[in-house]
């Protein structure tokens, strides 16, 4: 399958970027098609849409914060969001740490940030090992696909505890997530729109204090 060119064009009307930032997005989707058949980076049935599906949706988690500096994404799997964050922060300054177990993606995670000149760190690594870390360390956590609400609060607890806010984009069963988590957090957090999916949101956690009696 290939990637549709309109669907470039689309992407970039949603989420629009510099030419440099563009240019080295073209890189990463070029470097993501050639590696796709041999490490299955993402959905094959995205490919063809890669630019609104994976790179517009990456880019509006960004924007929310595009003047923090200090970021780190959960679960980085493919580069989404964390790549395209990583290119981001190429032009504007800053860096993003990345946390993928998997040494397959590992490699193409590292090799697509040297290619793009994107300020990166890839740890190879389980959450768990490496979470607590980067308390007070970063400004903005982000993790997209990778877990339902409960298990983000936990694995990201003391980030918001020492000032990060979390971006984790979600897809219809948001509220059900909010429900369950309010048995066990007080979070405090608002909604936004996506941009690429009608059904979809993401949600600004600002804090979140574990509740002493669920």
């Amino acid at each position: 399958m290939t990637v549709d060119n309109s669907d470039r064009a689309r992407a970039l009307r949603l989420t629009p970027v510099s030419r440099e930032t563009e240019e080295r997005l073209a890189l990463l989707v070029s470097e993501l098609t050639r590696w796709q058949a041999a490490k299955n980076l993402v959905s094959q049935s995205t490919l063809a849409d890669v630019w609104t599906r994976h790179i517009a949706d990456s880019l509006q988690i960004f924007q929310l914060a595009a003047d923090q500096r200090r970021w780190l994404d959960l679960g980085s799997g493919g580069g989404f969001p964390g790549l395209v964050i990583g290119i981001c922060l190429a032009e504007t300054g800053g860096h993003i740490d990345l946390v993928e177990s998997n040494s397959r993606k590992c490699a193409f995670l590292r090799h697509a940030a040297r290619l793009t000149d994107a300020p990166v760190t890839v740890h190879a690594a389980r959450i768990d090992d490496v979470i607590n870390g980067f308390a007070g360390r970063v400004d903005v956590v982000t993790a997209r696909a990778l877990a339902p609400l409960p298990q983000l609060l936990v694995w990201c607890n003391e980030l918001l505890r020492t000032g990060a806010l979390g971006l984790f984009p979600k897809g219809q069963h948001l509220d059900a997530e909010l429900t369950d988590s309010s048995r066990y957090w007080k979070i405090q957090a608002s909604t936004v729109s996506s941009v690429t999916d009608g059904a979809a949101r993401i949600l600004m956690v600002r804090a979140a204090e574990k509740r002493a009696d669920p």
